[in-house]
């Protein structure tokens, strides 16, 4: 298995958050489950790296919260605003035009 966090992984979290809270409203936990499942186990992030990014988007405008009791427990939902759907498609040109970048490079000859 690979680092956990390399650096490089800089506004992935948020990128992958918001992409799965496009889909569907989902609890905290359910989102680290969710990332480990779509990123085939290829990055999983943990509650220490999930909610404070789920809290900086709230805070921001780009998500929206509601508390809902679900087998006697609390939890927090969290839904895309349209400011999220804004910063969403923003983020995501930009982490295409990055891949695009660094899949240029690995493929490029030795003698670039």
């Amino acid at each position: 298995m690979g680092q956990t966090n390399p650096p490089f992984m800089s506004g992935v979290p948020e990128l992958l958050l918001l992409r799965l809270l496009e889909q569907r409203e989902m609890y905290g936990y359910e989102l680290v489950k969710a990332i480990r499942l779509v990123t085939s186990e290829a990055i999983a992030l943990g509650e220490g790296v999930v909610y404070p990014v789920l809290h900086s988007l709230e805070a921001g405008g780009a998500l929206r919260s509601k508390r809902k009791k679900v087998d006697g427990r609390t939890r927090v939902y969290y839904t895309l605003s349209t400011k999220g759907k804004k910063r969403l498609d923003r983020l995501q040109i930009e982490w295409q035009r990055i891949q695009s970048g660094v899949s240029a490079a690995l493929e490029a000859p030795d003698n670039a």
